[in-house]
């Protein structure tokens, strides 16, 4: 018996949607595909800046920096959070010389960060039981308190600096109008910046101390 023509069409229709949908499948898969690779990429990204985030936040200041001060001496700090490696700049060299002599006696090792700040900086270097002779500043040309820089700390009066130093962890420059007028900039955070931001966020009491010791294990001047 033949078909109905409603029947007929109910096929014809049917057939097409069939076509339809595989003509479709190629371009769903492409999609798949761009998905994923766009997925690659953000979670790389993440990846890099959860590693290094210096990569990211440490370069915005580079057209106002020269970078190429900072060919030194390089240190590491071993933290019981990660490592930290600095390098030192050339053109000062009454601190970079104490901060060396400092490093190279061990005077460093065992201290702690006593004061922390989210977005401003963390401190370390201070020596108990130990008479450090005060430096003269160094305050001279590009002395700029950028993000992943280090600084030496001081009483707040001029050349009162001795072993306490911070590392910048925002750009800080002309903070209160005076900062890079007061602290001599001496090095940058090369390598664990990701340290540095991890140690800004620990929690810390109402005098900015971290409740729980982030020690300075052990500084020492890398070959």
């Amino acid at each position: 018996m033949p078909k109905s023509r409603k029947w007929r069409e109910k096929q014809n229709m049917a057939a097409m949607r069939g076509k339809q949908i595989s003509r479709n499948e190629p371009r769903q898969n492409r999609t798949k595909v761009v998905a994923a690779i766009i997925a690659i990429i953000v979670i790389s990204i993440s990846a890099l800046y959860v590693l290094n985030p210096s990569l990211f936040i440490g370069n915005p200041s580079s057209n106002t920096i020269d970078w190429s001060l900072y060919n030194g001496a390089k240190i590491r700090l071993m933290t019981n959070m990660g490592n930290i490696t600095l390098q030192l700049r050339t053109d000062k060299p009454v601190t970079t010389a104490n901060f060396l002599n400092l490093t190279t006696h061990g005077l460093y090792d065992n201290t702690i960060f006593h004061r922390v700040i989210a977005g401003f900086m963390i401190q370390g270097g201070g020596i108990p039981n130990a008479t450090i002779p005060n430096i003269s500043d160094e305050i001279g040309s590009s002395n700029l308190n950028y993000n992943t820089t280090v600084a030496m700390a001081n009483t707040g009066q001029a050349n009162s600096a001795n072993s306490q130093f911070f590392i910048n962890v925002a750009d800080n420059k002309n903070r209160y109008d005076s900062f890079d007028k007061s602290y001599t900039v001496f090095g940058r955070v090369i390598q664990g910046m990701n340290v540095v931001m991890a140690i800004s966020r620990v929690t810390t009491d109402t005098n900015d101390k971290p409740t729980q010791d982030v020690i300075l294990i052990k500084a020492e001047v890398l070959p």
